[in-house]
C-alpha cells in the first residue's frame, strides 16, 4: 500500500522525506530536484558550522566549493571591511560561492558569519564526480544554478543601470 502525504514536506508518495532533506529542499537551488535525487546530492554535502564573525573564505582564495545556508546569516564584504565594505547579507535558504562549480577563479569577496550559522558545502570535485555518475541530477542542478545566476545578474544590472 502506498501512503500519500501532504503538508510541511509537500506531496510525498510512498516515502517519507526526512527533515534534513526538507531543509535542503528549502534552498531554491534544490527546489525542483526529486527526493531520490536529493538523497544522492545529500551524500556529497559536508556540514560546517561557523561562529559569529568567523571567516568562511577570503577574497582572492581559489574557489573550491559552493555553500548552502541552513541556519544563520553570512556577510559578503570587501576583504577585512565588514562594515564599510558590505556587499550583501544572505540568510537561510540561500547559497553563495556558486561560481566554484563551474570553474575555480579567485574569490571576489570575503565571506564571514554574520551570526552563528550552519552550512552545507558542495566541493567542485564532488560536483564533477556527480556529472560522471549521475549526469541527469547534475544537469538539473546545473540548470537551476544557471537560472539563479541569471536572476542575480539581472538584479545587479537593474541596481546599477536603471
Amino acid at each position: 500500500m502506498l501512503l500519500s502525504l501532504t503538508g510541511k514536506f509537500g506531496a510525498i508518495t510512498g516515502k517519507f522525506e526526512s527533515p534534513q532533506l526538507a531543509t535542503l529542499r528549502s534552498i531554491s537551488l534544490f527546489s525542483q530536484i526529486a527526493t531520490h535525487e536529493l538523497r544522492a546530492i545529500r551524500g556529497l554535502l559536508h556540514r560546517r558550522t561557523y561562529f559569529k564573525d568567523e571567516i568562511i573564505f577570503d577574497e582572492g582564495e581559489k574557489a573550491q566549493a559552493v555553500y548552502f545556508i541552513l541556519q544563520g546569516k553570512v556577510l559578503i564584504c570587501r576583504q577585512g571591511r565588514p562594515v564599510d565594505g558590505e556587499i550583501a547579507e544572505l540568510e537561510a535558504g540561500q547559497c553563495f560561492g556558486e561560481m566554484a562549480l563551474l570553474h575555480s577563479p579567485p574569490r571576489m569577496a570575503q565571506v564571514r558569519a554574520a551570526e552563528d550559522c550552519t552550512l552545507d558545502v558542495l566541493f567542485r570535485e564532488d560536483f564533477l564526480g556527480l556529472l560522471q555518475t549521475h549526469s541527469q541530477i547534475a544537469s538539473k542542478l546545473s540548470f537551476e544554478l544557471a537560472r539563479m545566476m541569471g536572476a542575480r545578474l539581472r538584479q545587479t544590472v537593474n541596481r546599477y543601470v536603471l
